[in-house]
């Protein structure tokens, strides 16, 4: 499978996970300048702790260097997804998205952004959800498929999630 595609279908997916943004926070993901830990490794996955917001974050990179990001908001309500790649793409700062993992459908809103976190030029976006369902597909899924507006669908390959969901949650037990 491309990791390219793989990578920006990951973060077209968390885009698709927003059903509603959380009003008092600005944006889900860490700041650059917060200050992460390495807490464990899980197959391919690096799992941070955020010694300022008190959660975790799970992350992977590809082969071409695209990143895919999971975690949590500080208030625990909602989980986001993540994808960032150095490829020339164009990110809307809001756009509907459709996600499918393993054949079931999730609908939802994309924010994309410029990533001041990650070193080099990532584009990217994340999506936010509160729905268990939708964490539950990724973490046991194998394949999730994005869908933008753009006639162009991102494939991600979902191997080891489950077990980097897991060790995220036993980070943000301990954290809290």
């Amino acid at each position: 499978m491309n990791l390219k595609y793989l990578t920006a279908f990951a973060a077209t997916a968390l885009m698709a996970l927003a059903p509603a943004l959380h009003a008092k926070e600005a944006s889900p993901i860490p700041q650059s300048s917060d200050a992460f830990t390495v807490y464990s490794e899980v197959d391919d996955w690096t799992v941070y702790a955020d010694a300022d917001t008190q959660t975790c974050l799970v992350e992977r990179a590809d082969d071409l260097g695209n990143v895919m990001q999971m975690g949590v908001t500080t208030d625990h309500d909602y989980a986001y997804v993540g994808i960032f790649t150095l490829a020339d793409v164009k990110i809307r700062k809001k756009e509907d998205i459709a996600i499918a993992v393993d054949g079931t459908i999730f609908l939802g809103e994309s924010h994309g952004l410029k990533s001041k976190k990650l070193q080099g030029d990532y584009k990217g976006g994340y999506v936010l959800t509160n729905n268990p369902d939708m964490v539950t597909a990724i973490a046991e899924g194998s394949v999730l498929i994005a869908f933008p507006e753009d006639p162009v669908a991102f494939v991600i390959d979902l191997t080891g999630t489950k077990k980097a969901i897991e060790e995220a949650r036993k980070c943000n037990a301990e954290m809290n």
